[in-house]
């Protein structure tokens, strides 16, 4: 059987092995597995195990757990509450105010948990409600969270851009760096947007009316509530510049700088909000475990998919089709990301990147595009992933924020945002320099 017929089988295996609602790890492991013992036969198993194993027992992984523990810390106490009121206050007096401070929210949440699903759900258990019962329209309301929850995966520091900085021998600052500037500029798109959509929606979005909603608030002194949240939230802000600082200036490498961001996030979270009980801190534990043993199954998992697919000269025949191409080098790149949005509707990021990064690279190299410029451009595909079926894993956690919301007024409030992404990917394709401008800069 040749290897594009064998590919394909691979593929469509794949495919409804998710379906019928299989984890993704195991679905990856088990058509790995199965594909091997039809190539190789049993003396593969030797192999599978110690590509697993050997995967994840990188030292650099261990940064992984210790920024998703570093997001838990922030995620599960109230620290998304204090930055939401504090958004709300400086934004509420836009066009479609409360809408655009969630945004903002997310933004900065995302570089406090570095998650896009804990981004997701700490914003959208907040801002959802407050919005509906101002009367946003539920496409907007839905919307406006899923698209700004996909900025976890973006704005550093990121869990998917410390695996593309091993899976690729990339510089895992460099890569946290470039990803700053379009991380705000998709936030900006994302502001852009909600204003012209609440806008055209029209009444509870007049400016005047969210003046007296403010001035209404003011006479209550939730101005003075609103600013001492600001003030609480500030401390894990100088732990998050601290760490870009270490990483920035070669003081320390990302596992060191996880570790130490992990413990103080987890240490300000006690002392801030006095969670001394073992109940909250045994809950952080908890979801950090349970999140790292899925990224690290999943990366485990994916590698021995992707040497099965070698194995077999799929992906190397692949690889080569794509390079073969005898066309414009912007047409490769077009090419490209296609197919990574496609991989994205399907497979979580973590999935994509350990799967794709490394042979895709060589081919980006060769076509003379720059590896951390390619990294946003892969980054933002796979964000437009999360916001898309079958997968599209913000739009299935806004449906448990919100059950009542259907799922497709969700997805109808979502694509819009999905749009700006391309056009973020436009603008990235047609200024570079919004990526590499920044980590040239300080990095040189």
């Amino acid at each position: 059987m040749d290897p594009i017929t064998l590919g394909i089988i691979v593929a469509i295996a794949l495919i409804a092995l998710m379906a019928i609602g299989t984890p993704i790890a195991f679905a990856l492991g088990g058509v790995s597995l199965l594909a091997l013992l039809y190539d190789r036969g049993l003396s593969e198993l030797t192999y599978f195990g110690e590509t697993f194993f050997d995967r994840i027992a990188e030292f650099g992984f261990v940064a992984i757990p210790m920024f998703i523990l570093m997001g838990a810390a922030v995620a599960s106490s109230p620290t998304g509450r204090d930055l939401y009121r504090s958004l709300d206050l400086w934004m509420g007096r836009l066009p479609g105010g409360l809408a655009v401070s969630n945004i903002g929210a997310c933004s900065i949440f995302a570089a406090l948990s570095g998650s896009s699903p804990a981004t997701c759900a700490a914003i959208g258990k907040m801002g959802i409600p407050e919005m509906r019962t101002r009367g946003y329209p539920d496409g907007v309301a839905a919307g406006c969270i899923a698209a700004g929850g996909t900025l976890g995966i973006l704005i550093p520091p990121s869990v998917t851009m410390i695996i593309y900085g091993i899976s690729t021998e990339t510089s895992i600052g460099r890569l946290f760096i470039a990803g700053v500037v379009p991380g705000f500029m998709l936030a900006g798109l994302f502001m852009i947007w909600t204003m012209i959509a609440c806008k055209m929606a029209g009444g509870y979005n007049n400016p005047l009316a969210e003046s007296a909603e403010r001035l209404k608030q003011t006479v209550k002194h939730n101005v003075d509530t609103n600013l001492k949240a600001l003030v609480r939230v500030l401390p894990f802000l100088g732990v998050v510049a601290g760490i870009l600082f270490a990483l920035y200036g070669g003081v320390a490498t990302p596992s060191e700088a996880a570790g130490v961001g992990a413990f103080l996030c987890l240490a300000l979270a006690i002392l801030i909000y006095s969670m001394w009980q073992l109940g909250p801190i045994k809950l952080i534990m908890r979801d950090s475990l349970r999140e790292s043993v899925m990224i690290m199954l999943v990366i485990a998992t994916a590698e021995v998919f992707a040497y099965a697919l070698s194995s077999m000269f799929i992906t190397q025949t692949v690889a080569a089709a794509i390079a073969d191409l005898e066309v414009n080098r912007w047409v490769l790149m077009g090419v490209i990301n296609l197919f990574l949005l496609v991989a994205g509707f399907f497979l979580p990021p973590v999935a994509v990147i350990v799967m794709t990064a490394p042979i895709l690279l060589p081919i980006i190299i060769a076509a003379d595009f720059d590896p951390y410029w390619f990294a946003v451009i892969l980054t933002i595909n796979l964000e437009i992933g999360l916001i898309t079926p079958p997968v599209g894993l913000n739009l299935f956690i806004i449906k448990g924020i919100a059950p009542d919301i259907s799922l497709r007024d969700i997805l109808m409030g979502s694509l819009p945002y999905a749009l700006c992404m391309v056009l973020g990917i436009l603008l990235l394709c047609l200024f570079p320099g919004i990526a590499l401008w920044l980590p040239n800069l300080i990095m040189g």
